[in-house]
């Protein structure tokens, strides 16, 4: 067993038997893609708007040298590693029990959400999600923390989960909070 997996655990349920164990399903490779453009798109920004500080104010020009290359090799670092990591950590999973979710490449996070908290289903597709034909399934419950946001998927799979979830939530009894 490998330090990012999560050995099983067998609970009863009624008269069912439940595995918590680590979710099945790995996120769309395009969303490599996707996390290495948000990545560049921060760079350019950042790093053009000290740029252009560093150019135009002579006397800050000691301090913001530094900063502006400590922020753009942050971000190189940053660009080529966190989306591989993130591609090999990040799993989800939908059933009619629970929907899961490990993510994380600094921090590892694994959450389930029992269907019967959840209070709503939403997707969204940004700009490059969409030219990437990607979105992202978001499960809310009352609890503070209580939500999966579960990027990189492909687009016609999240319209999928997000129906069927929504269709085993409303046959679910339960307080939904």
């Amino acid at each position: 067993m490998t330090g990012e997996e999560v050995p099983p655990l067998a609970l009863s349920a009624g008269d069912r038997q439940s595995r918590i164990r680590p979710p099945r399903h790995r996120v769309e490779r395009r969303a490599v893609w996707w996390w290495t453009i948000r990545v560049a798109l921060s760079l350019v920004v950042s790093v053009g708007a000290l740029g252009i500080t560093y150019w135009l104010w002579e006397g800050g020009r000691t301090w913001i040298g530094p900063v502006l290359l400590a922020t753009a090799a942050a971000h190189l670092v940053t660009g080529a590693v966190m989306p591989s990591v993130r591609y090999r950590v990040h799993r989800w999973e939908c059933t009619d029990l629970a929907v899961y979710e490990l993510k994380g490449w600094l921090v590892r996070e694994w959450r389930i959400i029992p269907i019967s908290r959840i209070q709503s289903v939403d997707v969204a597709r940004g700009p490059v999600q969409q030219w990437l034909g990607l979105a992202t399934l978001r499960v809310v419950t009352a609890a503070h923390e209580g939500h999966v946001k579960i990027v990189g998927l492909d687009a016609d799979v999240v319209a999928r989960a997000a129906a069927e979830l929504t269709a085993i939530t409303q046959a679910t009894p339960g307080d939904a909070t």
